[in-house]
């Protein structure tokens, strides 16, 4: 047991140690029926008497926090009353650097989570990305068995530097040559998660205080990544169209951004998606003014109906754009699996960027993903997954329908994951957050996917792929009694 003692303090030792024990049994940090060490054994560790640490034990016997079992040894005892957690307070300041930390991010910590429909017999939530409950575990356990049998101790190594696991980057590139980008081996990159790839080419393209343009309203963690950064984040509108690539022009002669991030398939939080002469316009504008296109193509898979839009990197001709894409959102979010393809010397440098990160993605999971999508039980689960979604989009749309006031506003996806729906005039998605979790529903207020929080005010964003449709009818029913509620005043 390591207790930090001050051998030069006014505070005898035996004090010292019998209040850090206090402490961590009263915290909850020293378990009951814990066993502590013997009074011989800690001495000779803390390098103290023996009679000092009995007298610690003495102290904290007395009052019922510890009780000697003979033969046995000493044993933590449940406290009579939990104690309420330590506080910070004037005489003890918390360190500056820390003091500091805290009001440069109480921006982001104030965004916060969702009231949680506690206690409701039957919650149900419409955030989250894809239904992990519908991921083939059986499958997948079949991948994981096989790559441990057939590799080995390699596949629990830290694996390649290079970019990651080849096979698994060989097969990303086939299956992005059949969505028009030639994509290979030696300029993809796998990464954890597609939020890792938006941090590395934001590390190393950009500096604090350089300008992004982003979709307004656009994805709420990659707002929050950007504004982490210190840059400066400038909101482009949208329509049903997607990015107004019309407005574009008359900005990047303004600010002379460093960087245009959009999601174009599906958007996050819209679900609209960019229209195919604005793709090519956008690339034309980017080459023209020298400025790189970050696209994040999340679910760019999940379409049920409308044809397809070429990925502007299929634009791309002079390696102006990085695309990235994920694992993630179409299996389950733990699996922590995405990459970005791009081309020139800047590959090299993001990948030396990924070392220093993190050395490199989970090589078991990098090999059990490749085992897993060349066996075709990939396109075999996004097939399914989106048959399936495709029926909870429609199920919610009537839902909506069915139940929400005729004035409230939305358009259904033609795919992705998400509705977004304006509420009737001068009602608050922020209001109506505690009054739909009494109701045991939950959602994400669009006040998250905008820089100004009040633009987002009227908008909420609802999953419609974590719920089936008979849950999805519940949910909208039961939001729609909170929106009332809301509606009439009676929120208290």
């Amino acid at each position: 047991m390591r207790i930090p003692l001050d051998f030069e303090s006014a505070v005898p030792l035996y004090q010292q140690i019998e209040s850090y024990l206090r402490q961590n049994i009263v915290a909850g940090n020293l378990l009951p029926e814990t066993r502590l060490p013997a009074t011989r054994q800690l001495a000779d560790s803390l390098g103290v008497s023996r009679i000092t640490v009995a007298n610690a034990y003495a102290e904290l016997e007395s009052d019922g926090l510890i009780y000697s079992r003979e033969g046995s040894g000493t044993f933590v005892l449940a406290p009579i009353a939990a104690a309420a957690p330590v506080e910070n307070n004037a005489s003890a300041p918390w360190p500056l650097w820390q003091q500091n930390a805290l009001a440069e991010t109480s921006a982001l910590i104030s965004a916060g989570h969702s009231p949680r429909p506690a206690g409701h017999p039957n919650p149900i939530a419409f955030t989250g990305v894809a239904d992990p409950r519908g991921f083939p575990v059986k499958d997948f356990y079949k991948a994981v068995r096989t790559v441990i049998q057939r590799d080995g101790v390699a596949a629990l190594g830290y694996g390649e530097f290079d970019g990651g696991y080849r096979p698994l980057r060989e097969t990303i590139s086939h299956v992005l040559a059949s969505q028009g980008i030639q994509a290979q081996p030696d300029n993809t990159l796998i990464t954890s998660g597609s939020q890792q790839a938006i941090a590395l080419v934001c590390q190393l393209l950009l500096k604090p205080g350089d300008v992004i343009l982003v979709e307004k309203p656009g994805y709420n963690f990659a707002l929050e990544l950007f504004q982490t950064f210190n840059l400066k984040v400038v909101g482009v509108p949208m329509d049903e169209n997607g990015l107004r690539v019309d407005l574009l022009e008359p900005l990047l002669q303004q600010y002379h951004p460093k960087l245009i991030y959009t999601v174009p398939n599906f958007h996050n939080p819209t679900g609209v998606c960019l229209s195919g002469p604005r793709r090519r316009d956008l690339a034309v504008l980017a080459d023209r003014y020298n400025i790189p296109i970050l696209e994040d193509d999340f679910v760019g898979d999940l379409r049920f109906e409308g044809r397809a839009q070429p990925a502007i990197k299929a634009l791309d001709q002079k390696g102006s754009v990085i695309y990235v894409g994920t694992f993630s959102k179409m299996l389950v979010p733990g699996l922590r699996v995405g990459f970005l393809v791009a081309d020139g010397p800047i590959f090299n440098r993001l990948v030396s960027y990924k070392r220093i990160n993190d050395l490199t993605t989970s090589t078991l999971i990098q090999r059990v993903m490749h085992e897993y999508v060349t066996v075709g039980r990939y396109q075999l689960h996004l097939r399914r997954s989106c048959r399936i979604y495709r029926k909870r989009r429609d199920a919610m749309a009537a839902a909506i329908k069915r139940h929400l006031p005729a004035d409230v506003r939305f358009n259904p996806p033609q795919g992705g994951l998400f509705i977004w729906l304006q509420l009737p005039q001068n009602l608050s998605a922020l209001e109506l957050l505690p009054l739909a979790a009494k109701e045991g529903v939950e959602f994400t207020p669009g006040s998250r996917f905008f820089l100004n929080p009040q633009e987002g005010e009227g908008y909420l964003r609802l999953n419609f792929a974590t719920q089936t449709p008979e849950d999805i009818e519940e949910g909208i029913r039961r939001l729609a009694v909170a929106l009332r509620r809301l509606a009439t005043g009676g929120g208290s």
